[in-house]
């Protein structure tokens, strides 16, 4: 790992991605967003009428795909032969098939491999289930952001999302490869009753006291 990562990890609608998108911006780093490389990935099966749950198909399928990922504006990218899904990465069907997609080990390590490659070029706030646990276990800076079933329910429904977050949660805590965890040595923030600015100021106070600044300062 050449460059500093820290680890925002959290379930679905507890408010990491706000925080990390804010997190990113302050201190001018790269922000990765690892779920929308896995939902890109549900994307292009479901578009290529691959069943999500046929692991052996869906790695047969990504074998003969053109995948490429980078970042622009501090920003990541994803694309599957020249597309990132756009909003259909948002779909009823996507949300429905996503977890399925997650749990393949063939998906898990393809992905891993690609999401370690931008620490050797960006200073990184990277989001997702397992960053701190299985993608970059050794990253002093870890987070877990949190927030209770009713408050994260919803925040899910004021994105116009209606998949059940108690149902996602199960899915994606109980998979065999790399679920979801907290990282013993991270530090869990509950944001059911804090505002993102909050948050995120929380979060630069206790990296701030362990001297990471704003890149360039």
């Amino acid at each position: 790992m050449q460059h500093l990562v820290i680890a925002i990890d959290g379930p679905a609608a507890s408010g990491k991605s706000s925080v990390s998108r804010a997190l990113a911006q302050r201190l001018h780093y790269t922000l990765v967003n690892t779920g929308v490389m896995y939902r890109a990935v549900t994307w292009y099966v479901l578009q290529s009428k691959v069943e999500p749950s046929d692991a052996k198909a869906v790695e047969e399928l990504l074998q003969n795909a053109s995948i490429e990922c980078g970042a622009r504006d501090g920003q990541s990218f994803f694309h599957i032969n020249g597309s990132d899904g756009g909003d259909a990465l948002v779909s009823p069907a996507v949300n429905a098939s996503v977890s399925k997609i997650a749990s393949q080990t063939y998906v898990r390590r393809k992905l891993v491999e690609m999401q370690r490659c931008y620490a050797r070029n960006y200073h990184l706030v990277m989001e997702g289930r397992d960053i701190g646990t299985a993608v970059f276990p050794d990253t002093p800076y870890k987070f877990y952001i949190d927030a209770s079933p009713e408050v994260r329910a919803s925040r899910r429904s004021g994105q116009g999302l209606h998949d059940s977050v108690v149902q996602r949660d199960a899915m994606d805590s109980s998979r065999k490869d790399s679920p979801l965890m907290i990282a013993p040595d991270a530090e869990v923030i509950d944001t059911s009753f804090m505002s993102l600015d909050d948050v995120v100021s929380a979060v630069l106070k206790r990296l701030h006291q362990r001297g990471v600044l704003p890149s360039g300062a």
